[in-house]
């Protein structure tokens, strides 16, 4: 195994943003620190905090025991309101518990607070406010979450967009096959950050019937596209050779991904000089055995998170994937697919940033209505924003 040249460590804090008028949840363990900013001052931040048994926690952030403010229920309706509901019923937490008030709507631009968890909590923060008048400038405005983990600890996973029909964890440099039903959703998230995760699907009623392998293809798709890959919008399908679409591209965080190289296979890591090494290619064919699926040296997968690019001296080159801690790709199926998604096993190259991590995999319900979006940052330290 190479340590590879020095690289930036994978950071335990995590950002996140929660929208003027809406709210978020966030899952803290024991000895984990969140902060909170108001980045244009003149912003409420509410703070609503649960133990394992959804009784009223706020004691263990170092706050008053006695509440003040508005109820949670009043601060749902906002953006985030509705995954952050869906979160409190599967936990059985009532909605009517009362707030702490962290920041005031007098506070300067900048004003922040610093809590630090006693014991496992899930902290609900809002950032509350009316809606402005037609003749008022004071609309709310986002507040600025940041989580720093305990030593030991995974970033936390992006809330889930719907009901959840399947929950996977890939851990790193290994593969796992499953199988989709047409309408459902996948999502691809990338738990810590750099790590490339290859993706293949199948038609599975050709695959069931027929005994035949119509996968993805990334030169139809290509063709097709007339893109690098496909993003959510117009150009947004992966083909199979029948130029038939088998998933659609419906968000993306990253906006870098590769559909020219092999997945990584035995034959790469000989060449390099690390016979035996794990690798994505094996991984699939492992996995891929009970479906019946052949064996292939070097599967021709879409390869999400992998920060490719052909150069103007006509050189295919890779750097670190661009993913951080959330990111994900989310994609929806044409038909019933057998899938199989990887956590790439390359640590000799910056391909996942010297050293593989998990990668995670949720299937959503069909009939979960779900927004299209492309994930920009504004700078490098913002966060990202879908677009609507």
């Amino acid at each position: 195994m190479s340590s590879g040249p020095p690289s930036a460590p994978r950071s335990l804090a995590e950002r996140r943003v929660v929208p003027g008028g809406g709210c978020a949840a966030f899952a803290l363990k024991a000895g984990d620190e969140i902060r909170i900013t108001d980045p244009e001052g003149l912003q409420a931040a509410d703070l609503f905090a649960f133990d394992a048994s959804g009784a009223d926690a706020a004691p263990a952030l170092g706050l008053d025991a006695a509440p003040r403010g508005a109820p949670l229920s009043a601060r749902l309706a906002g953006e985030g309101g509705a995954e952050v509901a869906r979160l409190l019923a599967q936990r059985g937490i009532d909605t009517a518990a009362p707030t702490r008030i962290l920041l005031g709507e007098s506070d300067a631009p900048g004003a922040e607070a610093r809590l630090t968890a006693l014991t496992d909590l899930l902290v609900v923060i809002a950032a509350g406010g009316p809606l402005m008048a037609p003749d008022e400038q004071s609309p709310p405005t986002e507040l600025k979450v940041d989580v720093s983990r305990v030593a030991g600890s995974l970033p936390e996973l992006p809330p889930p967009l719907g009901e959840i029909v399947l929950d996977l964890r890939i851990p790193a440099a290994r593969a796992k096959a499953y199988r989709v039903k047409a309408g459902d959703y996948i999502q691809i998230i990338d738990v810590e950050g750099r790590q490339c995760s290859d993706f293949l699907a199948f038609d599975a009623k050709a695959l069931d019937e027929e005994g035949l392998e119509y996968g993805l293809d990334s030169t139809t798709t290509r063709t097709l596209m007339g893109s690098a890959f496909p993003g959510p919008g117009l150009h947004s399908k992966y083909f199979d050779e029948r130029q038939v679409p088998l998933v659609e591209v419906v968000r993306d965080t990253v906006g870098r991904h590769d559909t020219f190289a092999l997945a990584c296979s035995a034959k790469y890591y000989e060449d390099m000089g690390y016979p035996g090494h794990d690798n994505c290619s094996d991984n699939f064919n492992l996995v891929l055995k009970p479906y019946g699926i052949k064996e292939k040296r070097g599967w021709p997968a879409i390869n999400f998170f992998f920060n490719t690019c052909v150069e103007s001296s006509n050189a295919l080159t890779m750097d670190e994937p661009w993913s951080r801690p959330g990111d994900y790709v989310l994609l929806r199926a044409m038909t019933d697919l057998v899938c199989a998604s990887s956590s790439c096993a390359d640590d000799i190259d910056s391909a996942n940033a010297w050293h593989p991590t998990d990668i995670h995999v949720r299937v959503y319900d069909g009939g979960t209505p779900i927004s299209k979006g492309t994930a920009f940052r504004m700078s490098p330290e913002a966060e990202p924003r879908l677009t609507r």
